[in-house]
C-alpha cells in the first residue's frame, strides 16, 4: 500500500470504540495493515535499543498483543504494553471516555466540561483493568515474537496492595513476569488519577518511589532498563527529588500521565460520582510541556544521566519537535492514536518533507 492509497482509506481504519465497552475492545483487536513508514531522519535509540524513530505509544491503547502489533505497523517503533497487574482487575464501567470542552489546559483546573463531541481531549476513566496473569504473560510473549525488528516491547506494570510493603512486593513480581515473558522495557506506573489506592500517588513520594523502584530493580536484574511513569508535577522541589531518588534505579521518567479534574455533565452534575478523572487529550500539552522543560532544567544542574518521556497532547508533528528540543528522548502519544490511527504516518511523513525543504 503507497502513501497516496493509506491516506485515502485511513479514516476507514478500525480504532478503539469508545462506546463499546473495555473487553469488547480487548477482543475485537484490529488486524494488522500493511503500510510502507516514511522514514525519519537522523539515528534514533531507545534506553539502549536502536529505533527507527522516537515515537512512540504510550500505555492505553495497546490493550493486547494484536493491538500492539497494529500500531507497530502504523509509524511507532516503541510500544508499551496496557498496565498489567498480579491479578485479574475489573474496568471501571461505562463511560469510560468522556470528551471533555477544553483548548487548553492551565494545569490547576479543578473542573472540566462534557462535550458532545470529541475535540481532541477527553476525561479517562478506566482504573487500570487487566487481565490474568497466565493470559497477558502468554499474550507478551507473542507480542515480542511477533514484533518487526527496530521495534521495542516496554510492558507497564503496577502493584497492587495496601501497604507500602505489598507494593512492593507486588510491583517486582509483576516486572518480574513482564521480563519473563519478552519485555525489553519495563515502565512501572507509579501515577493514575482515577483510582484513590496507593499505587496512583506513589510518585507524590520521592521516598516510597525510590523503595518500589529498587525492588523492581533488583527483580528484573540490571539490564533491563526502567522506566517510571508520574503524574502532573509543578513543584521543582519534588521534581528534583524525584530525580535524585529515582536515579539509581531507573533509566527513564515518562510523564504526563494526564491532569486530573472533575467533570461536569450538560445537567450541570459532576460525573464520575464526582471524582476527579485523567484528562487526556490535545489540551494537555501546555501543561505537559512545561513539566518536561522543568525536569529537563533539573536533570541538567543535577547532571543526572536520567532520560525524559514526553507524553500529553502530542499529535502532530511540530508538538512532537517541541518536546524533542525541550529535551524528550522519545515521544509517545495515546488519545492521538485512539482517535487518528494513521497519526504516526502522517508525523513520518511531515517530518520527512520539512526535513527536506530545511525547515
Amino acid at each position: 500500500m503507497n502513501s497516496s492509497t493509506w491516506q485515502q482509506q485511513a479514516q476507514h481504519w478500525p480504532r478503539y470504540d469508545p462506546g463499546q465497552t473495555y473487553q469488547w475492545n480487548y477482543d475485537h483487536a484490529p488486524e494488522v495493515i500493511e503500510v510502507p513508514e516514511p522514514p525519519v531522519p537522523e539515528r534514533w535509540e531507545f534506553l539502549g535499543h536502536r529505533v527507527e524513530s522516537p515515537l512512540g505509544v504510550a500505555a492505553g491503547p495497546l490493550l493486547n498483543a494484536r493491538w500492539l502489533l497494529y500500531y507497530a505497523h502504523l509509524g511507532f517503533d516503541i510500544l508499551v504494553y496496557k498496565t498489567v497487574r498480579s491479578r485479574a482487575w475489573p474496568c471501571y464501567p461505562l463511560p469510560n471516555l468522556v470528551p471533555v470542552e477544553c483548548e487548553s489546559l492551565q494545569g490547576n483546573e479543578t473542573v472540566v466540561r462534557a462535550s458532545p463531541q470529541m475535540r481532541g481531549t477527553w476525561a479517562v476513566s478506566f482504573g487500570m483493568p487487566s487481565q490474568e496473569p497466565e493470559v497477558w504473560r502468554r499474550d507478551v510473549a507473542w507480542a515480542r515474537e511477533k514484533l518487526p525488528p527496530g521495534k521495542v516491547l516496554c510492558v507497564s506494570v503496577v502493584g497492587t496492595g495496601k501497604t507500602l510493603q505489598e507494593l512492593q512486593e507486588d510491583y517486582a513480581q509483576v516486572a518480574r513476569w513482564a521480563t519473563q515473558a519478552g519485555a525489553q522495557v519495563v515502565e512501572a506506573n507509579f501515577s493514575c488519577p482515577n483510582v484513590c489506592t496507593p499505587d496512583g500517588q506513589l510518585y507524590r513520594s520521592a521516598e516510597q518511589s525510590a523503595q518500589v523502584a529498587q525492588a523492581i530493580r533488583e527483580a528484573i536484574g540490571p539490564e533491563v532498563p526502567l522506566v517510571i511513569k508520574i503524574g502532573h508535577v509543578v513543584d521543582a522541589r519534588l521534581a528534583s527529588q524525584l530525580v535524585q531518588s529515582l536515579q539509581p534505579w531507573a533509566q527513564a521518567l515518562a510523564m504526563t500521565n494526564s491532569v486530573a479534574a472533575q467533570v461536569q455533565g450538560p445537567n450541570g452534575r459532576l460525573l464520575f460520582e464526582g471524582q476527579r478523572r485523567g484528562i487526556c487529550g490535545r489540551a494537555t500539552f501546555a501543561p505537559s510541556l512545561k513539566q518536561l522543560k522543568l525536569f529537563a532544567q533539573v536533570v541538567q544542574e543535577l547532571d543526572s544521566p536520567m532520560k525524559l518521556i514526553a507524553v500529553g497532547g502530542a499529535d502532530s508533528w511540530p508538538r512532537v519537535r517541541e518536546y524533542l528540543q525541550a529535551g524528550a528522548c522519545s515521544v509517545h502519544l495515546a488519545t492521538a492514536v485512539m482517535v487518528r490511527p494513521q497519526v504516526g504516518l502522517e508525523i513520518r511523513q511531515q517530518w520527512a518533507k520539512q526535513t527536506v525543504q530545511g525547515t
